[in-house]
Parts: structure tokens; C-alpha cells; sequence
């Protein structure tokens, strides 16, 4: 595919695009509703694009064994960068993507094919409702669970609830890992309430993210981590040494001084994500 392709999804009425990466062939960022959601590199699926992605793809780095399958579980499907990842740095992995929108996967796997040998199982509908309709034989067998569900620019309200993410962790082997993509601004009151949510429904909690984010400088995305027993802290050093720079991790008591005073939130509190200004993240249609 060598040109800009669009559709109009059916359920959300936004538009998606697909278009060439101009400075590394091969490669396509998929936008929706104006804002990029997924860079891909169809030549080298093992590359990440996207800062919270690279972050993302860290922690799948340091699950079991190098190159060992996994079992993962992906809450939003965007482009499937992280599927096409894992497979690509981890191949027989058994993956399960859920997607609202089935045209955008659609529009996605004619554009940009996954890899032939990939054992990725998508099903449709809202993140949450799915998750009810898993296999059985799933639940406590997941490596990695990936929440990335957005609409548009922001993260719908009931997939951030104490209730939502209880049903998410329950897929997690004992020492499985959930990873969070939450997008806040400066302050930080969406992030810091994940993360105390987030504790309350696992053991343990880290959060990675660019300092200047983390000091309320910048809108950006913050990648929540957790696991029902105690996250290895061996971890840390490599995932900061794997940039993108400047990076920091917080956890352990920083990371309770970082959410002290932050509500767990209920579905009864739930909001979505803030929204960020629209010279931040959103980039013309052109009319389409």
C-alpha cells in the first residue's frame, strides 16, 4: 500500500485513516477521529513507534523466557501493533483481541495484512461486555492483559472502574502483568486514580511514563503496570535503559506517595479520560 486509504466507521461515525509513514518506508500510522491511534511497520512488526507503545512492548520483553510464547489478551485492537508484536518477538503466541468497531478491523487487515502465521483470535464488541464472554479455560491463564481502549481521543468511563479492572485481572496467571495506557494532562487526577484503582484490584503497581509528563508539564500518556503478586523489581533498570529518553519509573512507596489522596474509581464515579487540546494530539482529515 503506497497511498493514503479512508473509511467512515459504521458504529462511532469517525473517520479512519491509513497513511504511509513518509520517513520509514514500510511503516503506516492509522487515525481515527483526527488522532493518531497506531504506527505499524509491516516490514519489521518488532519495531514500536508510538513512546507508550515502545514502553508497552518493554514489559512484553521481560515476560517468562526471551522469545518464550505467551498468552495475551488485548482490550482495544487500533492497528494491532502490540499483537503484531508479541507474535513477531515471541511466535505461537495465543492472542485474543477485542474490537467494538469491526469495520476498523476490517479496514485495518485489508490494508495492513497481520502476519500469515500469527494466532491471533479477534472478537467483537464493547471491551467490557466481551470480557463476560471469554472462554472460560481463559480466566487465570493470561501472561499479559493490554488495556488500550479509546474513543476517539479518550478512554471511555466504564473501562476504568475498580469493577472493570477486577474482571480484567481475574484473566492473569498469578504473576501475570495488566498494562494500562491512560492519557492525562497536567495534574494528573485521571492517571493518579487509575493507579490507585488499579492497586486496589491487583498487588502491585508501576507506572512509566516521560518525566515531564510525570511533572505535570505536558498532556501524555502515562503506562500503568500491575500484577496480583509483587511486580520484579529487576525489571526497573531495563526498562528505563530502553528509553524512549527522558523516562522514569515509579513504584513501591514513591509510587503510593505519587496517588496519595487519588479515589479508586467506581463505576458509580467513573468519567472518561480528559480529552487533550486538539493541537496536541489531533491532525487533519482533509475533508474526508
Amino acid at each position: 500500500m503506497a497511498e493514503r486509504v479512508t473509511t467512515k466507521l459504521k458504529l462511532s461515525g469517525f473517520t479512519a485513516v491509513i497513511e504511509p509513514d513518509r520517513w520509514t518506508p514500510g511503516s503506516f500510522t492509522l487515525i481515527v477521529d483526527g488522532t493518531p491511534q497506531s504506527h505499524v511497520n509491516l516490514d519489521d512488526p518488532g519495531q514500536l513507534f508510538f513512546e507508550y507503545v515502545q514502553r508497552i512492548g518493554h514489559i512484553i520483553d521481560q515476560l517468562r523466557m526471551p522469545g518464550e510464547p505467551i498468552t495475551a489478551v488485548h482490550l482495544g485492537a487500533g492497528a494491532l501493533t502490540l499483537p503484531r508484536y508479541v507474535e513477531a518477538t515471541r511466535p505461537g503466541s495465543r492472542q485474543q483481541v477485542i474490537e467494538l468497531e469491526s469495520d476498523l478491523v476490517d479496514f485495518v487487515r485489508e490494508h495492513l495484512p497481520l502476519q500469515r502465521q500469527a494466532s491471533i483470535r479477534i472478537r467483537y464488541g464493547d471491551a467490557r461486555e466481551v470480557l463476560g464472554r471469554l472462554p472460560a479455560g481463559l480466566r487465570g491463564e493470561a501472561d499479559l492483559v493490554v488495556v488500550d481502549v479509546f474513543s476517539g481521543a479518550r478512554t471511555p468511563a466504564h473501562v476504568t472502574s475498580l469493577e472493570f479492572y477486577t474482571e480484567a485481572v481475574a484473566l492473569l496467571k498469578p504473576d501475570g502483568v495488566i498494562a494500562v495506557n491512560a492519557a492525562d494532562g497536567p495534574g494528573l487526577a485521571f492517571a493518579r486514580s487509575q493507579a490507585a484503582t488499579l492497586l486496589s484490584a491487583t498487588g502491585d503497581v508501576a507506572i512509566l511514563a516521560d518525566s515531564q509528563i510525570l511533572k505535570g508539564k505536558r498532556f501524555g500518556n502515562v503506562v500503568l503496570v500491575a500484577s496480583k503478586t509483587a511486580l520484579p523489581l529487576d525489571w526497573m533498570p531495563r526498562l528505563l535503559a530502553g528509553g524512549p529518553h527522558p523516562a522514569k519509573v515509579v513504584a513501591g512507596a514513591e509510587l503510593r506517595n505519587w496517588i496519595a489522596g487519588a479515589p479508586i474509581t467506581l463505576d458509580a464515579t467513573a468519567i472518561p479520560s480528559p480529552p487533550p487540546l486538539r493541537s496536541i494530539f489531533q491532525v487533519g482529515t482533509r475533508g474526508d
